[in-house]
């Protein structure tokens, strides 16, 4: 699973299993935000159709799938990522949902993710430490410290472990 919380109330969740991956998420401006229609629902055929194998997904409270904008699938098989059949707002942008803003970011290249970052935190962010982390090398001490001095190795350690994720203590 993998999650992102903005600061502004927007979200996304993603569930990996042995099917493939689900992404749901929510743009709390988005015309298709539930909060904009009364009485207050999910935009119809963002959820229609998702795949009985991702089921437990829509029912999992932590999820807040009633906060939802948009929901992309892809299954092992499936050629490409799937949605419902949705009827977007006429009147609206081509990112009526939501999605292209709060998923670019998820393009592969470290350099999206640094200039996310500078503009965030809004501060200078090191390219390679960045890097290093998308090439799933070991966390370093000294990438820590280029990413965020305030925090240590030791202060990380259970999410570090909790995720597997590989460190070296130099």
């Amino acid at each position: 699973m993998a999650s992102m919380r903005y600061g502004s109330g927007d979200d996304y969740f993603i569930l990996f299993n042995s099917h493939g991956a689900i992404i749901k998420g929510f743009a709390h401006e988005s015309s298709m935000s539930p909060w904009a229609s009364d009485p207050q629902q999910v935009w119809p055929g963002v959820l229609d159709h998702v795949p009985a194998e991702f089921g437990e997904f829509l029912t999992e409270p932590a999820f807040s799938i009633s906060e939802t904008t948009f929901c992309i699938w892809r299954r092992t098989k499936d050629e490409h990522w799937q949605t419902g059949q949705i009827q977007y707002p006429e009147d609206e942008d081509a990112d009526a949902d939501g999605s292209e803003d709060l998923l670019f970011i998820l393009d592969g290249d470290p350099r999206t993710y640094q200039e996310f970052a500078e503009e965030y935190y809004e501060r200078a962010v090191d390219r390679q430490s960045v890097t290093s982390i998308y090439e799933h090398r070991p966390l370093t001490s000294d990438i820590l410290k280029k990413l965020n001095p305030e925090v240590t190795l030791e202060s990380l350690r259970s999410d570090v472990e909790e995720i597997d994720y590989p460190v070296t203590a130099t």
